[in-house]
């Protein structure tokens, strides 16, 4: 398909030629005499590209871009007048005009300038695309009320400007969260730069941070950007920050409070014009009253506090991840996706999952690669898994003696008891119900049971 070239200009000897000469350089061409056909000719056919004159009676060129932005931001406009003045072309590009030629036309600029417009058309649409499949990727799965209640805040937080601390135990999602966050925020089009705050020596975490002129110290043998240039219009990502040295948070609050800084051994000052998503896997309050984190930065960054709930309390989205995964799985080693039966899927429901996200994703991943089998069953499950800590409270004796009725209490420690013997020999139930002195169908309905 070859691209489709709108010329609008009331001077039917311009529509003609202009015409004329893009068709024979291979452009399907559509013209129009003035603004409002213009308008009409975009709603029913969206060309790929405007040659747009500004000088025209009735709605000119000027207002006929407004009002093409608003209905087709998309379409790359270029102006072209023979009467140009600076203010004009700036007042154009403003309003989002990609270019601007001034008349008599010069073909080649034209062609030039018609092929800009589209390959940057080209780029935003791929940009696009990569965008909605980042976010995609980065969204959060589930549909369980604690989930529904995170996507909730973080559609009301992302928009904003202001910063936000993320909180949550480890494998959580909590730098998911972040790049969803940033992902529909303004800054979106930006980068969003991450720093582990517990990966790095404390030694060097100011130069990460705020960069270092060579020669600043020892081992700056070149100049470095920290991360707050790298992500100078876009979003910083401060993960664990719980982990950051008291005499860091100073300079970040610093930072925070007057949104400027210098890299060290400069004397140039530079704008923090950042987004600063802060996450921690600790509990910030009681490291406050340690003494081991600043409170003033505390309340700097929890303006909008986000809470991400760990996979335990969200048992009921653990299907929905599982097939995820084992299509994702799928994807890469390019095989079709395999099952879980129901009494595997029913282990993985009940498991604590104290690695939360990350511990499933994991363990879904080793099960694709080492179960050979089409289904994944409930032997696969690991024994840690299959005798979890979800367990736990039904297997301690001493949360038996607090059941008020003895039929209870007996029932608890006949599940803990098979529950063992199973165990013992392997899951093999007709081994556990000769060792306990059981038939095998009475052994199997307690199982169900």
């Amino acid at each position: 398909m070859f691209p489709s070239i709108l010329v609008v200009d009331d001077e039917a000897s311009i529509r003609q030629s202009l015409g004329g000469i893009l068709a024979d350089e291979g452009f399907e061409v559509m013209t129009a005499s003035n603004g409002y056909e213009a308008l009409r000719v975009i709603d029913e056919q969206s060309p790929d590209l405007v040659l747009l004159d500004i000088w025209m009676p009735g709605l000119d060129g000027i207002e006929t871009l407004k009002e093409i932005k608003k209905t087709s931001h998309f379409i790359q406009v270029v102006i072209i007048t023979g009467h140009g003045t600076i203010e004009t072309a700036v007042q154009a590009t403003k309003l989002g005009a990609f270019d601007f030629i001034e008349k008599p036309l010069n073909i080649d600029k034209v062609i030039v300038a018609i092929n800009n417009g589209l390959n940057f058309r080209r780029l935003e649409e791929e940009n696009r695309y990569l965008r909605k499949k980042a976010l995609e990727k980065h969204s959060l799965d589930g549909a369980s009320a604690p989930i529904q209640a995170l996507k909730q805040q973080i559609a009301i937080a992302a928009p904003t400007g202001a910063c936000i601390l993320i909180t949550g135990e480890n494998g959580a999602g909590k730098e998911l969260v972040a790049r969803t966050i940033h992902h529909l925020s303004p800054r979106a089009e930006q980068p969003m730069i991450t720093i582990n705050c517990a990966a790095i020596a404390d030694s060097a975490i100011e130069s990460e941070l705020f960069g270092h002129e060579k020669g600043a110290f020892k081992d700056a043998i070149s100049k470095n950007r920290g991360k707050f240039e790298l992500a100078y219009k876009g979003t910083l990502f401060l993960d664990e920050i719980g982990d950051m040295s008291l005499k860091t948070q100073a300079k970040i609050l610093r930072v925070l409070e007057s949104g400027k800084f210098h890299r060290a051994g400069g004397s140039r000052t530079l704008t923090a014009d950042v987004r600063v998503i802060a996450a921690s896997n600790k509990d910030l309050e009681s490291e406050i009253a340690a003494g081991r984190f600043r409170k003033d930065l505390y309340y700097r960054l929890n303006v909008v506090p986000v809470q991400v709930p760990p996979l335990r309390q969200r048992a009921i989205d653990i299907p929905v991840l599982v097939d995820i995964f084992l299509k994702e799985n799928s994807r890469q080693v390019g095989s079709p996706p395999k099952q879980i039966d129901p009494a595997a899927m029913e282990i993985l429901c009940r498991y604590d999952w104290p690695g939360n996200v990350r511990e499933l994703k994991n363990l879904i991943d080793r099960l694709c690669i080492m179960v050979e089998r089409d289904t994944i069953g409930a032997m696969d499950i690991p024994f840690s898994c299959r005798m979890g800590k979800r367990l736990a409270h039904e297997t301690d004796p001493a949360a038996w003696l607090e059941v008020e009725r003895l039929d209870d209490a007996m029932a608890l420690f006949e599940q803990a008891y098979i529950r063992h013997h199973l165990a013992r020999h392997h899951f093999d139930a007709a081994a556990a119900a000769s060792a306990i002195g059981i038939a095998v169908d009475t052994l199997t309905e307690k199982m169900r049971k």
